[in-house]
């Protein structure tokens, strides 16, 4: 067993390390921001490094600083949460080279799955569905670009190989646009990821968005922990996540799991990852891979009863998978609702102190959140501050247990995108289940 390990995040999913690891009896180390001393798993931790200022550039993105952490508190390990160094294959190589384990998998995985267009290649080649596009980078030339669109039929989305959350895409109707979008977006994927390779898709318009979770030990095991739907999302960006799809067969389940199954053994796979597709007419569409532990991880953990973040550390230290697929039961449903400091009608963050905070709970209830009375929320990073989950035997269940426990919360001093939530549990659509992608957005728009 690993003996002790660096956290190296910090908010809800940093408190979440720290309790699988404190199960485990794994000793942590907390690295910080200097604005950050005041977070609860700092507190907690067994030991705490301060590791820069508030940027993130200087903190927590600060590949030196964390290995120094490391090596100064003579860890055994580092967990990168998600976010920030997660999915930086640079990261996870510095941290096995400099004799420390990466809890995740190899550098050349990251790689491997964090282009978008290799990790393509790589679905195409273990029978993963994918969304008909390009398999080759787009180049400059207009003629070929135009030739390719109009085979894959309009409209098409051109993304950046490298990107994500949200960034680095844009939909193109027609030849008119193309060449605009692909500059314009070209110049985008360069500011944000320094990678201006892009590909094109063809852009489904009713689509859900469907996600596999997965779990790979370096024996040849893997195992999929059924699915989540997060089809909610503003943006780009999911708002509710909720497990079982609504409306999912088990056929289709097991179709589409032993498929990132096997993709998992493929690629030689480690730890927790997640299999994302578009969904719609009853087909699977691959479009990324996840090669981390997700922000909605919770809701699979409902209605499995197994500890993801728990067996990413036994899977970091060595041990075999315990669990076969046969072991992965559903049980009920589950729901997440992320409790975002913003204003819910204009999406403003809304940083500053907690003057009174008051937990939700009850049968069913699970708030994972750093947040507490007199904690200032500051305005340096993602204005997420914790994620509220309920659990029941069906859907309807889960539904009115969330309408109740957001209604328990109490967060004043700041303003959260509680109302937001609230309104969507009671949207008759959301109620109905099998919302596509850009509902939300509809929605909204509507509301104006």
């Amino acid at each position: 067993m690993l003996e002790k390990v660096v956290i190296a995040n910090r908010g809800e999913i940093a408190l979440r390390i720290l309790r699988a690891c404190r199960e485990l009896g794994i000793k942590t180390v907390a690295v910080h921001s200097t604005v950050d001393r005041e977070l609860k798993h700092v507190k907690l931790a067994d030991e705490s490094v301060c590791i820069g200022p508030p940027p993130s550039t200087d903190s927590y993105l600060n590949i030196p600083a964390i290995i120094s952490a490391a090596e100064l508190t003579d860890a055994s390990a580092i967990h990168p949460g998600y976010g920030f160094l997660s999915e930086n294959d640079d990261f996870a190589e510095r941290v096995e080279s400099s004799g420390f384990v990466f809890i995740g998998p190899t550098a050349d995985t990251i790689r491997r799955m964090g282009d978008k267009i290799s990790a393509k290649i790589a679905m195409q080649e273990t029978g993963v569905p994918c969304v008909p596009g390009s398999a080759e980078p787009l180049t400059d030339d207009f003629a070929s670009n135009s030739k390719l669109a109009n085979e894959i039929g309009y409209p098409v989305i051109v993304k950046a190989a490298g990107g994500g959350g949200g960034r680095g895409m844009r939909v193109v109707h027609s030849d008119d646009e193309l060449a605009d979008s692909i500059s314009l977006t070209r110049a985008e994927a360069m500011a944000a990821f320094n990678n201006g390779t892009l590909y094109m898709e063809k852009f489904l318009t009713t689509p859900r968005h469907i996600e596999i979770q997965v779990l790979s030990d370096t024996h040849g095991n893997a195992i999929y922990l059924a699915e989540r739907d997060c089809s909610m999302q503003r943006r780009h960006q999911k708002v509710i996540e909720e497990a079982p799809a609504p409306g999912l067969t088990e056929e289709e389940r097991k179709f589409i799991g032993t498929r990132c199954t096997d993709a998992c053994k493929m690629i030689g796979y480690r730890g927790a990852g997640t299999f994302e597709f578009l969904y719609e007419n009853g087909e699977f569409y691959f479009i990324e891979m996840n090669t981390r532990v997700q922000v909605e991880h919770p809701v699979t953990e409902y209605i499995t009863g197994i500890d993801i973040v728990k067996q990413q550390l036994l899977i970091a230290a060595g041990e075999a998978l315990s669990i076969t697929q046969d072991d992965v039961k559903i049980t009920g449903h589950a729901m997440e609702c992320r409790l975002n400091a913003e204003d819910s009608d204009s999406f403003i963050t809304s940083p500053g102190k907690i003057t009174r905070y008051h937990s939700a709970g009850g049968f069913g209830v699970r708030v994972d959140s750093h947040i507490y009375s007199g904690y200032t929320v500051p305005p340096n990073y993602d204005s997420m501050i914790g994620k509220l989950i309920t659990h029941g035997e069906d859907r309807a269940t889960a539904i009115r247990r969330m309408q109740g426990a957001l209604q328990e919360m109490i967060i004043d001093g700041i303003k959260t995108n509680i109302p937001l939530q609230l309104r969507l549990m009671a949207d008759a659509e959301f109620g109905k289940g099998q919302v596509d992608i850009h509902y939300l957005e509809r929605l909204l728009e509507s509301q104006k």
